[in-house]
């Protein structure tokens, strides 16, 4: 590797102080900031939901960036991309807007509790926007780390759809498994919806014509990756032994984070 510093991209369905504190939300704001003051270098993605004040946090437009269209269950939807600065890390956050996906005021639920249909489609779209922005900026990571199952499908994209682009062909990708269950199962015509050139009915033989749960989404995402971190005490156990049966390498819970998680970077 040459002596340029490392470089991550975060990709998290929440962060504070955009979103309530949870623990999702706060590592994925000390985070990035902790491994920038150890020399690596980053990125910041998230949705912008309809309940992120604008104004408080000062989020503005990337015009350069804004302006591209995805086709998502054969409709296209504009990728609005804004950007807001935490001053005190020194950080900017590059946020995923879209009128029909990320204006209502409200997260994964209506103002009932049930969940959103169309939660499946605003992944997709969340997802393939953070990597078409990627592109866009001309920043090649070397490490992904993906927070939260709105995140899911970014292991797939980038190692089958993007594998051959110079900007992400050498890019390692690691998922964390947190407490961030969804109840309603995502479409039969989930699998239908996500296949672009590059990914084959093998690919995703997981999900193929069926109900998707939370449990299946997640073993794409490990299925993918490189490595998987437990990023909460009481992550659901058959997760993980599915993670050990895929050989895939994974880093337990730890309380202090910050140096292991660097440590799994750098050996990748």
């Amino acid at each position: 590797m040459s002596q340029n510093p490392l470089r991550v991209l975060f990709i998290s369905q929440e962060i504070t102080p955009y979103l309530p504190e949870t623990i999702m939300s706060q590592l994925c704001r000390k985070l990035p900031q902790s491994v920038q003051e150890n020399g690596l270098e980053i990125r910041i993605f998230m949705p912008r939901f309809g309940c992120i004040n604008e104004r408080r946090n000062q989020l503005h437009e990337v015009q350069r960036l804004s302006g591209m269209n995805l086709i998502i269950n054969d409709t296209d939807h504009p990728l609005i991309i804004k950007v807001a600065s935490i001053q005190a890390a020194r950080m900017q956050v590059y946020f995923i807007d879209n009128e029909d996906y990320f204006q209502r005021k409200a997260l994964f639920t209506d103002e009932k509790g049930e969940e959103f249909d169309d939660n499946e489609d605003r992944s997709i779209f969340f997802v393939r926007g953070v990597l078409e922005t990627i592109k866009k900026l001309r920043w090649t990571p070397d490490v992904i780390h993906c927070h939260g199952w709105m995140t899911a499908l970014t292991p797939l994209y980038v190692k089958k759809v993007y594998s051959d682009d110079p900007f992400f062909s050498s890019s390692k990708m690691v998922y964390s498994l947190y407490e961030d269950k969804f109840k309603k199962m995502f479409s039969k015509e989930f699998s239908e919806k996500l296949m672009m050139d590059g990914i084959s009915d093998e690919d995703v033989a997981l999900i193929k014509q069926k109900e998707v749960s939370y449990e299946d989404l997640t073993k794409l995402a490990i299925d993918f990756s490189d490595a998987v971190i437990v990023g909460t005490e009481n992550v659901d156990t058959s997760l993980i032994d599915y993670t050990k049966e895929q050989n895939k390498k994974l880093l337990e819970y730890v309380e202090d984070y910050v140096q292991p998680y660097i440590s799994l970077y750098k050996s990748l």
